[in-house]
């Protein structure tokens, strides 16, 4: 994608007895090479289009009860001939300012506690970056993984930054290393590599060893007694 872009991005915020309920956010961008389209509520992507597939997608999971949409692509489609034809023009009137960059940072961690055998799902979070797009790929013991993944558009930050999630479902297995690499034109030398691997906690020897010194201390005691109440008896 080309620098030259145009991006409205709309906010709306509802209050009611001056509290806060809901924050609304709508983007729609364009390069020559490249479009988006999306819709958020209260800090969750609710749908996206998809222009490669012709179609509005809903990231949330089922179990969200995600909203329909009726007509969304078809709008979307519309928004990217309109924001095209004015691109020219809006490059010329923005004199093409030069294209901000910060590079992002990542994390990683499983959605659920993690038992060895058990299929859980590892998360990959990147954010502040600038600008789209970043590539994330997954590797299993330095091997590529593709299927099971699953990414997220990126999603704006309040201080105009993105985040993005990427997710690979897996199931934990003993010494197995796990991977998350973004690339991002914000890292100039190499890539942004996390590691993971599955903690397999031992059982603890602690509480058996303490109970069975004190065991044999207490049977040392009886003994003692024993023997000085014997020994006391005879004297008399």
């Amino acid at each position: 994608m080309k620098t030259s872009v145009i991006v409205l991005i709309l906010c709306c915020q509802v209050y009611a007895e001056d509290k806060l309920l809901h924050i609304d956010l709508y983007i729609a961008g364009c390069s020559d090479s490249d479009g988006v389209d999306m819709y958020g509520l209260d800090g969750e992507e609710l749908w996206y289009a998809d222009f490669k597939k012709g179609e509005v997608v809903m990231p949330l999971p089922p179990f969200a009860d995600p909203f329909t949409y009726p007509g969304a692509y078809e709008q979307a489609v519309g928004n990217q001939g309109a924001c095209k034809a004015n691109l020219a023009t809006s490059i010329k009137a923005y004199k093409n300012p030069p294209e901000t960059i910060a590079p992002p940072h990542s994390s990683i961690y499983p959605r659920d506690d993690v038992e060895l055998g058990v299929e859980n799902t590892l998360i990959c979070h990147v954010s502040g970056f600038h600008p789209a797009p970043v590539r994330v790929r997954w590797t299993r013991n330095n091997q590529n993984v593709t299927e099971g993944v699953r990414t997220s558009t990126p999603y704006p930050n309040t201080d105009f930054t993105l985040n993005q999630f990427s997710s690979l479902t897996f199931t934990p297995e003993e010494e197995d290393i796990y991977g998350c690499t973004v690339e991002h034109k914000g890292h100039i030398h190499e890539p942004l590599t996390r590691i993971w691997e599955p903690e397999v906690s031992q059982p603890s020897v602690g509480p058996a060893v303490f109970c069975g010194v004190g065991l044999t201390l207490g049977l040392l005691g009886v003994a003692t007694g024993t023997f000085f109440l014997i020994k006391g008896n005879q004297c008399n």
